[in-house]
């Protein structure tokens, strides 16, 4: 199912009692708890953690092997799509789906954060809190806010002159632009732990995110000449920018996005918001889980191998509540958001009536 997006709707003047959806919200969370599916996977992440941990070996490996060669450039890319990876786990352990303790979690999220993306956690956990909580809502989810995309039309009506123009063709630049994604990352969060407001475990990750931004130019100017170390950093960073953002885009860009004076349940905001990929396991590993990305918002401490058996119980709720659940293949999905966004381009200055408005009073 794919739901046209829009922008604008008149905030209810008066408060909905709560449908059914939301009183029997209950009743989904019990069956999920009943069939064991919050239960921790410890074992699991052990194995996905040291298998990737011998590939980076591995891949470091080779780059003393081969020497000065141009095929150091599948290194750099093994090295990027392997950072992804370990990048999933820290995302994972973002959400306490990893172990029991919340203080193992953020410790285990923090460290591979800062050494392995090169990411402040503290950073990424006030970003990513704030998307949770408002899955694609205007002015309240920073995954949607506006920047070289417009991701909703009142953004892109705002645009002007040049950007105008390349607006109306964003479809286009958006996965282009995904290569630039692990750039954007590291800056913003060397921005952040270097500003001055506060900032948790500051000076913990300041130092794990310096060395871990020097350690990949120290090695490749060290060992490689100078065209080749520039070759090598900018692929790797490519890769893993590209990895990154192709595994999160298909989650919620070109889904519904509800107007911040919107009033919706958490259930109904979390479904309709998400889209899931289907694959099945490969895609699992593939996409670190974002797959099912429905169940990952509605149960964000969820255990990876137990999406998939979440994923029947919810459509079935879904189905029993007329609640709309979107799944697509992940080409599809990219299909759909070059069509949104390029739309979204295109509408800008003109007026729309929000198609989400009407499914917002419908629950």
């Amino acid at each position: 199912m794919t739901t046209t997006l829009s922008t604008s709707a008149r905030p209810q003047s008066r408060v909905r009692q709560p449908n059914a959806v939301v009183l029997s919200y209950s009743e989904l969370l019990k069956s999920v708890k009943s069939a064991g599916l919050l239960e921790r996977r410890v074992g699991f992440y052990i194995t996905v953690f040291s298998t990737l941990v011998l590939l980076m070996t591995a891949a470091w490996f080779g780059f003393a092997l081969i020497g000065d060669s141009w095929f150091q450039l599948l290194i750099a890319a093994a090295v990027g799509i392997i950072c992804t990876q370990l990048s999933f786990l820290a995302h994972e352990a973002g959400h306490r789906q990893i172990f029991a303790s919340r203080r193992a979690n953020d410790w285990t999220a923090r460290i591979l954060a800062t050494s392995v993306a090169g990411m402040s956690y503290s950073w990424w956990e006030q970003k990513h809190g704030a998307h949770h909580n408002h899955p694609n809502v205007i002015s309240k989810d920073p995954d949607i806010a506006t920047g070289a995309i417009a991701f909703h039309h009142e953004a892109a009506a705002t645009r002007q002159g040049r950007l105008s123009f390349l607006t109306r063709k964003q479809g286009w630049f958006f996965f282009p632009l995904l290569f630039l994604v692990g750039l954007g990352l590291q800056i913003d969060s060397v921005k952040f732990v270097f500003r001055r407001a506060q900032v948790t475990h500051r000076w913990v990750e300041l130092p794990i995110l310096l060395a871990r931004l020097s350690v990949l130019p120290v090695l490749a100017f060290s060992f490689l000449p100078l065209g080749m170390a520039f070759a090598f950093i900018g692929v790797q960073l490519a890769v893993f920018g590209f990895y990154m953002g192709a595994s999160f885009a298909p989650n919620h860009k070109g889904m519904p996005v509800i107007p911040a004076s919107s009033r919706v349940d958490f259930f109904s905001r979390q479904v309709l918001t998400s889209r899931n990929i289907s694959g099945g396991r490969f895609m699992d590993i593939l996409l670190g889980g974002l797959n099912r990305q429905a169940e990952h918002h509605l149960f964000p401490d969820m255990a990876r191998p137990q999406l998939d058996k979440a994923a029947k119980i919810v459509r079935e709720y879904c189905r029993k509540h007329q609640v709309p659940y979107t799944e697509t293949t992940l080409l599809q999905s990219y299909g759909i958001i070059v069509r949104y966004l390029n739309d979204v381009g295109l509408s800008a200055g003109r007026h729309f009536e929000c198609p989400m408005a009407t499914v917002a009073r419908r629950y």
